[in-house]
């Protein structure tokens, strides 16, 4: 059956392929695709991955592919085709397998795209036809591994393995399960989707909660920064500046207009992490964001 290994006999042999025979019909395994040690010989049994490549053509390479029909491996996304479904690369030579449309979520827009990742296998149907099919919630489970305690607002990188209204099932490159509610996200994340996230708590399932929103202090424009940093040098943690200070002396300092200075400092008010002291004509920092990541929920 395609999508398998087989074995067979060499029947022929030229100088770039053998033709080798399983059940009547006949695979063309290029000699560059053969890994074992010792080169065959005409009248030799081989085996190998038997499929059809992309011309139709029957074929056996010794390069087998990450995934196999007893065998999960993940695949790249080379191409989504409305109607069809996405082709993956498994590691064949000269053929992408297709997960069916009727695999993939609903809304076209969580299909996978190109270079996405999906954990697939592989499946032959009654007419020798070769589909991916995806890795569901209990493979995952079984993959998982047990993640560390204390691990709040730790960055982490995955991939989605789930995606719904609610947010997205994933699993990071420590194979740590996690979930990433709608609300935590700038977008809906597709399925195959390769992310970078934080931590924000752990569910009652057993779960890392994660987030892909920027930290605070990573949303704060370059002037609030700069802002930022010229209190953190101060021992006193305090400038004598507000938003009512002389245009020339701002500039001067900041080397910013008065009006970037006035939105930097309404940023950072709005945020809490100064105070203003207008009859002392200051502002003081009260709240480092940098300091207080670790803590963040």
């Amino acid at each position: 059956m395609l999508g398998t290994v087989a074995k067979g006999k060499i029947i022929d042999a030229n100088d770039k392929a053998y033709y080798v025979q399983i059940d009547g019909v006949t695979y063309e395994l290029k000699k560059h695709e053969v890994t074992q040690d010792e080169l065959p010989k005409i009248g030799d049994e081989i085996e190998g991955f038997i499929y059809d490549n992309k011309e139709h053509d029957r074929e056996m390479t010794q390069f087998l592919p990450f995934a196999q029909p007893d065998q999960y491996g993940w695949g790249k996304v080379t191409e989504a085709r409305p109607g069809l479904g996405v082709f993956v690369d498994v590691g064949l030579p000269d053929k992408d397998v297709v997960v069916s449309m009727d695999d993939l979520p609903r809304d076209k827009e969580r299909w996978p795209r190109r270079d996405d990742r999906l954990l697939v296998r592989l499946e032959t149907d009654y007419k020798d036809r070769i589909w991916a099919k995806l890795a569901d919630e209990n493979i995952f489970d079984q993959l998982a591994a047990n993640f560390p305690n204390n691990m709040s607002n730790e960055n982490v990188a995955g991939t989605v393995y789930t995606t719904r209204d609610i947010g997205a099932f994933v699993l990071t490159n420590d194979y740590y399960l996690g979930f990433i509610h709608e609300t935590q996200m700038p977008r809906p994340m597709r399925l195959g989707e390769q992310f970078k996230g934080r931590v924000i708590g752990v569910s009652q399932y057993g779960r890392l909660n994660l987030s892909t929103l920027p930290r605070a202090f990573e949303e704060i424009d370059d002037d609030a920064q700069m802002i930022l940093m010229s209190l953190r040098r101060r021992e006193t943690k305090t400038l004598p500046f507000y938003d009512k200070s002389d245009a020339q002396e701002i500039k001067s300092y900041f080397g910013i207009s008065k009006s970037a200075f006035k939105r930097a400092l309404g940023h950072l008010l709005k945020d809490g992490l100064i105070k203003e002291d207008e009859t002392a004509g200051t502002i003081t920092l009260i709240k480092d964001p940098e300091e207080n990541a670790d803590g963040e929920e």
